[in-house]
């Protein structure tokens, strides 16, 4: 797959793979996740593949990602 670049939390981003884990979207959106047993991370998008342009990933799916789809990715912490 040729580098597409999306825009994670506001920045520019470049990947190499056509499709990521839940995980790796939060690692792209933070340098050093927040951790803890308290913390959960909404992932949002728009401009997404095919017929599902916008939605939310859960934990344990992967986003098949195109160029110059936009990621939202905030952590909170459910105490």
């Amino acid at each position: 797959m040729n580098e597409v670049t999306v825009v994670v939390n506001g920045r520019q981003k470049v990947v190499s793979k056509e499709t990521l884990t839940f995980m790796e979207v939060v690692q792209l959106a933070f340098d050093s996740p927040p951790t803890g047993p308290n913390i959960l991370f909404t992932i949002t998008f728009r401009r997404g593949q095919g017929e599902k342009p916008e939605g939310t990933l859960i934990e344990g799916d992967t986003l098949k990602v195109k160029d110059g789809m936009i990621i939202n990715v905030t952590a909170t912490d459910k105490s």
